[in-house]
């Protein structure tokens, strides 16, 4: 599905919701429209002394809560249209697990895999550099998203810094524990999923000990949720797929030495005793959980109705498609939306923000307790509203996050 259909999908939910929460219309089209937007277009020297242009994006969707918040991709197919639907996912993110924050999201075209790190290192600066009036740690809050990390916050951070004339580690989260970065970051997103999967085993009286995972996208996200799944809950990791290709066995796959044979061999296809299956293959084993944590759109019409799983839980942003959740639907597979699934990583950027701005930082441990403690309540307050209303989950989530916004809205008043 084109990145702008997730636009339009994402504008789809709000008037679903808003029908649900007996808005007005003209609420319903604050909602709908990103505050500010930018897009640059910049020149960077590549190494071989040539010039290239980049397009970027930067989206700052809702202001009602606090300043924004949400991350910086880097892929091929970046478009603003995605850039945009991003941005607005995150304002119900950061209010579903109710952060001081709106949305945000920004973005460069570009092929990572294809640059050098002093490429990549040039693009971010100069990137940095045409979008600065639109962040800071009052005003919107960057961090790593696709293809980028804690590196990457850095180089951001740095720049930013070098502007302003001091240090502002505030600017950023995801950044490295030396300047500033939080305890618990890397893994917070796959954490707090770990969580939420406890969470909803819990409610149902299970125990994810044994129960069947396949993980789809072992990047920073997945191979976390993996091992965390596999050495903290003893759930059977049994396939783990990445854009080469997966690996498939029911006896079950040790995530560590999958993640070996991947930093080998550059692919996790041809994993030893496991059986090797191309993308939509993989998509078609039973388990009992499958979690996707590639990148959007990945559950769709096409091959929704193929899925042989019980739950689908959701950790990379906008995996299925507004189709493929009532397909899913009716087959009784239920998803545990993203906005919910992936807020961990959001959750531990806060604690990192409030951190830089009291230059008081905490023990790894506290992020955890902390973390959980926001992740259960989430959950808890959403299947809660899912069960009186009668609904998804992911309707049940948004109904709580929109309504955070449109109080804040109808609190602070429409100026002048």
């Amino acid at each position: 599905m084109p990145a702008g259909n997730l636009y339009e999908s994402a504008r789809g939910q709000v008037d679903r919701v808003a029908r649900k929460l007996g808005l007005e219309p003209g609420m319903a089209e604050i909602l709908k429209h990103p505050k500010r937007e930018l897009t640059v277009h910049f020149p960077v020297k590549m190494d071989d002394g040539s010039i290239r242009v980049f397009t970027g994006h930067r989206v700052q969707h809702n202001i009602a809560r606090g300043p924004c918040k949400g991350g910086i991709r880097y892929h091929p197919r970046v478009t603003l249209d995605e850039i945009r639907a991003l941005a607005m996912l995150m304002t119900w993110k950061c209010s579903v697990v109710n952060l001081p924050y709106g949305g945000a999201k920004g973005g460069v075209v570009c092929d990572p895999k294809g640059m050098s790190l002093d490429e990549l290192e040039r693009m971010t600066r100069r990137y940095t550099s045409e979008i600065v009036s639109m962040i800071g740690p009052e005003v919107d809050i960057p961090a790593p998203d696709v293809y980028t990390d804690s590196q990457t916050m850095a180089w951001v951070m740095d720049t930013y810094s070098m502007i302003k004339g001091y240090s502002v580690p505030g600017v950023v989260t995801g950044k490295p524990l030396s300047i500033g970065g939080s305890e618990g970051r890397r893994e917070a997103t796959a954490r707090g999923c770990m969580y939420i999967l406890r969470e909803y085993a819990r409610r149902r009286k299970k125990n994810l000990k044994g129960m069947r995972v396949l993980v789809h996208g072992y990047g920073n996200g997945g191979s976390n949720v993996a091992r965390l799944l596999h050495q903290e809950t003893g759930a059977r990791i049994v396939g783990i797929c990445d854009y080469t290709g997966g690996a498939y066995t029911s006896k079950g796959i040790a995530p560590a030495a999958a993640w070996y044979h991947k930093e080998k061999t550059g692919s996790i296809a041809g994993f030893k005793g496991a059986r090797t299956l191309d993308g939509e293959e993989f998509l078609e084993q039973e388990a009992d959980f499958l979690v996707l944590a590639a990148l959007e759109d990945t559950i769709h019409r096409g091959n929704a109705r193929r899925l042989q799983v019980e739950t689908v839980a959701e950790i990379a942003n906008g995996p299925v498609t507004p189709e493929a959740d009532d397909i899913l639907a009716k087959q009784g597979i239920e998803v545990l939306p993203d906005i919910v699934t992936n807020a961990g990583g959001v959750v531990v950027s806060y604690f990192e923000w409030v951190q830089d701005l009291q230059n008081f930082f905490w023990s790894h441990p506290e992020v955890n307790q902390k973390l959980e403690n926001i992740m259960v309540k989430t959950f808890t307050d959403v299947a809660s509203i899912a069960q009186r209303e009668k609904t998804t989950l992911r309707t049940a989530a948004l109904m709580l996050a929109i309504g955070r916004v449109v109080e804040a809205t109808q609190t602070r008043g429409i100026y002048p």
